[in-house]
Order: C-alpha cells, then sequence, then structure tokens
C-alpha cells in the first residue's frame, strides 16, 4: 500500500511564490510601459532626463555652445521651442509623439527620443513617404 504525503504549509508557499512570480512575468513582459521623452546631452558632460510624454514640462537644457535649449513637452507631443544654434533645425521639426522619432540639436549637443509603446500599431508615419 502507498503511503500518502500530507501538504505541508511550506509546499502551499512555494506553489504560492510560483504563481505569483508567473503572474508578474507575464504582466512585465506582455504590459509596454507608457511613453516617455528621454532628453540628453552628449560630450563630456553627458546627462540625461526621462519625462511622460503626457507630461506638461518646459525642460531648459544647458548644452556645450553655453545657452539653453528649450524642450516642451505638452498634450502628448515634444518638440524644441527655441535653442541658440544657428541654423534653427531642430526648431523646424516640429513636433513628435510615436515611437522612435527623435529631435536633435546637433550643435548644442542636446537630443531627445520617445520611447515606449505606441497605441497606433507601430503603423509607418507620413516622413516614409
Amino acid at each position: 500500500m502507498e503511503k500518502k504525503t500530507p501538504v505541508k504549509i511550506f509546499d502551499i508557499v512555494i506553489i504560492l511564490l510560483a504563481v505569483g512570480l508567473t503572474v508578474f512575468s507575464t504582466i512585465a513582459v506582455y504590459i509596454t510601459p507608457a511613453k516617455t521623452v528621454q532628453i540628453s546631452i552628449e560630450g563630456p558632460n553627458q546627462q540625461k532626463w526621462i519625462y511622460p510624454l503626457d507630461a506638461e514640462e518646459t525642460v531648459r537644457v544647458k548644452g556645450i555652445l553655453g545657452e539653453d535649449t528649450v524642450i516642451r513637452i505638452h498634450n502628448n507631443e515634444a518638440w524644441v521651442e527655441s535653442s541658440p544654434c544657428g541654423n534653427q533645425t531642430c526648431v523646424g521639426m516640429g513636433r513628435v509623439n510615436s515611437r522612435g522619432s527623435w529631435v536633435a540639436c546637433l550643435p548644442n549637443n542636446v537630443y531627445f527620443v520617445i520611447e515606449g509603446s505606441n497605441d497606433d500599431g507601430d503603423q509607418l508615419d507620413a516622413t516614409v513617404w
């Protein structure tokens, strides 16, 4: 005859931990984070800041030209509002809001990129055409 082994409290704890870890891992893998704006200064004084794209922020970043590049985050969009560079290409790039979109002020070494999930299903945007 077989002898049945009773379930002990430690067995139950291990099973609950395994189930909890499985649920947590599933949520972490399949639920992507909200979009963020990652602002960077490149070069010897490299720095990074991260803001949610749904924030209402005006960020002043002092670049290598010694003056501020002003980055505006508003209404789920980000853009360079003003910059000390001569050609103003970064200002002319306009507002961005999809993952992978970026704007750089190369003369001032200031850069930002949109990271996180895309609500629009990673569709192509008008810049491809």
